[in-house]
């Protein structure tokens, strides 16, 4: 027998969803129309004059220079590009940490509020405009890569830190305070063992993005890697430049597998 708490009305057919119809209109009308607007020509990447011309151009990056002399350059400009993202990353890690402790309700509400804007104002400009004041500011240069990757990762970073914070479990912290222990030596001792794997991923995780961004900013001066492939590409060395872009792949492979090994331990 079947009681009236255990009957269940039947299931119906699917709500019809009128805003998701919408909303998938409007985006696929955005989408015809910004091909429309930008009116990019696909068929002229068809033609067997654009074919021979872009087989030319990838030929001409063939075979890539590897005399010794540039090949001591370029391990020169790997270090440095290296060397600009492990410090940005570590002095952004640091610096973001200690951002993070109001941006997570630690000093108050206004504190907060006043922690979360600058975490919000540092992470909302790209690495490339940061690296461009930053040149202005700084000079031509891998200090002034450094200072741009260091300023925006600490918007991540510091970011990522305050909702690990938060989404921390109170009990250990709260043991602490219970038994006498001041505020400093709880967070210490109960709160940061519990985020600390994660603030060593999620920095290990910047890092690697930090060694692409990194590659990337020589582009407007910020030293490294990126710096002599602008120079090789703009004075038409296409060989020097292909050299250059396979040390970027080397570095990035060795630098995700590292972190990748890294993080795997630390999940384990």
């Amino acid at each position: 027998m079947k009681s009236g708490d255990d009957t269940c009305p039947p299931a119906g057919p699917a709500d019809f969803c009128l805003s998701c119809l919408l909303g998938g209109a409007a985006l696929l009308l955005a989408i015809v129309a910004s091909f429309a607007w930008l009116d990019i020509d696909f068929t002229a990447l068809a033609t067997r004059e654009s074919a021979a011309a872009m087989g030319d151009f990838v030929a001409s990056f063939f075979p890539p220079d590897l005399a010794p002399d540039f090949l001591r350059k370029v391990a020169l400009g790997s270090v440095q590009t290296f060397a600009v993202a492990a410090v940005g990353t570590l002095l952004a890690a640091a610096l973001g940490m200690l951002v993070a402790l109001p941006a997570a309700g630690r000093l108050g509400a206004p504190a907060r509020a006043l922690a979360r804007f600058a975490l919000n104002l540092l992470r909302s400009v790209p690495e490339l405009v940061w690296a461009t004041l930053m040149v202005l500011a700084a000079g031509l240069g891998p200090f002034a890569g450094t200072l741009a990757l260091m300023l925006h990762t600490i918007g991540v970073l510091g970011r990522l830190f305050a909702e690990a914070i938060e989404n921390a479990p109170p009990a250990p912290e709260s043991s602490l305070r219970e038994a006498g222990g001041g505020g400093t030596v709880a967070f210490v001792y109960g709160t940061l063992p519990l985020v600390w794997p994660q603030v060593i991923a999620y920095s290990l995780y910047r890092l690697e993005m930090n060694i692409r961004m990194a590659a990337v900013l020589g582009f407007v001066g910020a030293g490294g890697l990126g710096q002599m492939l602008y120079f090789h590409l703009s004075i038409f060395q296409q060989a020097q430049a292909a050299t250059v872009l396979m040390a970027m792949l080397l570095l990035v492979l060795v630098v995700d597998s590292l972190s990748h090994l890294v993080r795997g331990r630390l999940a384990g």
